[in-house]
């Protein structure tokens, strides 16, 4: 191509490049504006599951774990020897004091008793003769036709009769006792355990473990142990009356019984701080069993006004416990809390919050300080409660 014409081209070129550039500018001088930026959008709302800080009677507790003991707890031993011919009880039956439990064979003891009576019976005859003989001695005493030493003689015979009379008593009593071993009753209120022997056997006192345990059910006790910086509280409140005792299964599940304190114990025990307390229980059901750990909850005040929340309101962080309220613009606000105690899954706030506030229940994880929310009321706030408890379990 000849250079004059690519000289021409080119500036043509510049010339339509430049007149478009003015075009631009003179739409920008004619409209005034400059093209709009895109708006952010404003942050979702977060569901969460809320309630009301509610205000009433609250018990205070202080839980420890304690242990079932019988009141009274007998091994029966035989107090004689022999064959045992009658088992007059199950095991694990209720039995009453005088029951009867088993049976030694009565006979030779028996034979002893009705020898120690015929014993008896002789000396008597003796005794009968021999006051018969003093009382004709002592008139013919009198006349001359007896001697002094004669009577002297008589009466002691008498004497030595009627001692051997009181010994024959004697024999018989014991007899009598030894004859009513035979019969092994029950000493005390209480269940039967684990029966040691059979009909047939012979029954010795020296036998370990004896016929059988009875032990006392109703009522029981049980001794708890407590941290001793309770004490003087626990004393003050004990001051002002008996204080209840609550007794729980092992997993907190199953109430056992309730029952008053009866003791707190004389000295710390060093090794732990803490100190020993015995609690008394009625027992009813039998639902205390000797030797079983418990978890025991002492009743130490009841709080009239006392603020409570369900336990996962309350979150812990590195400045300590707080909770997350609501605030009228459906905003929230971290708020710290003080927690005196959780029970039942509730617990109870010294400070930080007022009664009617709402306070966030499930859904913490997605909120921070002005968080806007959306409450969930109904099958949508089960629903949001029930996904939080499953993942909680995913390990």
């Amino acid at each position: 191509m000849p250079v004059r014409r690519r000289t021409a081209i080119v500036s043509s070129l510049l010339v339509v490049a430049a007149l478009a550039t003015g075009g631009v500018v003179a739409l920008k001088h004619s409209s005034g504006t400059a093209p709009a930026a895109p708006s952010a959008a404003a942050p979702a709302a977060v569901p969460v599951v809320a309630e009301t800080v509610k205000s009433g009677e609250v018990p205070i507790y202080l839980s420890g774990i304690g242990f079932v003991q019988a009141y009274n707890t007998v091994v029966l031993h035989s107090q004689i020897q022999g064959q045992l011919t009658q088992i007059a009880f199950t095991e694990g039956q209720t039995v009453h004091p005088g029951d009867l439990l088993a049976q030694i064979d009565p006979r030779p003891y028996q034979a002893q008793l009705d020898q120690a009576t015929a014993n008896r019976d002789r000396d008597q005859a003796q005794l009968a003769n021999a006051q018969a003989n003093l009382q004709r001695y002592v008139p013919l005493l009198a006349k001359g036709f007896a001697t002094p030493q004669l009577v002297d003689t008589q009466k002691a015979q008498v004497a030595q009769v009627a001692a051997a009379v009181k010994s024959d008593e004697a024999i018989i009593e014991s007899a009598q006792l030894q004859l009513g071993y035979t019969r092994i009753t029950a000493p005390i209120d209480g269940v039967t355990g684990i029966q040691q022997l059979d009909v047939g056997n012979i029954i010795h006192p020296t036998d370990p473990n004896g016929l059988v345990v009875v032990t006392q059910l109703q009522p029981i006790s049980v001794i708890f142990t407590l941290p001793e910086a309770y004490l003087p509280q626990i004393q003050q409140q004990m001051a002002k009356g008996a204080l209840t005792v609550l007794a729980y299964s092992q997993d907190d599940k199953i109430k056992l019984d309730q029952g008053t304190l009866k003791l707190v114990d004389n000295e710390i025990i060093q090794t732990s701080g803490s100190v020993r307390l015995k609690a008394d229980f009625p027992n009813p059901a039998n639902r205390l069993w000797p030797g079983e750990l418990v978890n025991m909850r002492l009743l130490l005040e009841t709080r009239p006004d006392g603020l409570t929340v369900a336990a996962p309101v309350v979150q812990r962080g590195p400045q300590g416990t707080y909770a997350y309220v609501i605030k009228p613009d459906d905003t929230i606000e971290s708020r710290a809390v003080t927690v005196a105690q959780v029970a039942n899954g509730q617990a109870l706030i010294d400070s930080g919050l007022k009664p009617g506030e709402q306070v966030v229940v499930d859904g913490q994880s997605k909120l921070q300080p002005g968080s806007h929310v959306t409450v969930l009321h109904g099958k949508a706030a089960q629903e949001a409660a029930s996904q939080s408890a499953q993942q909680a379990d995913i390990p």
